[in-house]
């Protein structure tokens, strides 16, 4: 059973806009606040935003406030994340996974038998002219 399905990703102008959909089982939403991660090839793992169902905490990393928008249709299950404002820096594999949002920052939530996280396969944002 995927718990994460991730889509919206592709190729972009710089200054362009994408929105990245990520459709989570009820679990996930019931139990964990839903962050936005991205990594590009060779770099670290970042965690770009968040959003949490219960009390709408949100979180934004300073690399992309005020460009991105994370919003959530309960409905629907669904996590957007809205970016405006492409830059080719933000070009990476974008997915969403279950994470915690405290102290100003994002964790993404792993376990034994998911090292790498409660995560989805990801979307591709390439962002270049």
């Amino acid at each position: 059973q995927l718990q994460f399905v991730e889509s919206g990703g592709g190729l972009v102008q710089p200054g362009g806009s994408l929105r990245l959909s990520c459709v989570a089982s009820k679990y996930m939403l019931d139990n964990f606040a839903i962050g936005w991660f991205r990594q590009a090839p060779g770099k670290e793992r970042e965690g770009v935003s968040g959003i949490s169902k219960y009390d709408g905490t949100t979180y934004y990393s300073q690399f992309v406030k005020g460009r991105f928008t994370v919003s959530l249709d309960i409905a629907k299950n669904t996590v957007y994340l809205q970016m405006n404002s492409l830059k080719p820096e933000d070009t990476a594999l974008y997915y969403c996974a279950a994470a915690y949002i405290r102290d100003n920052t994002i964790v993404i939530v792993v376990t034994p038998d998911e090292p790498s996280g409660l995560r989805g396969q990801g979307t591709q944002v390439t962002v270049s002219s």
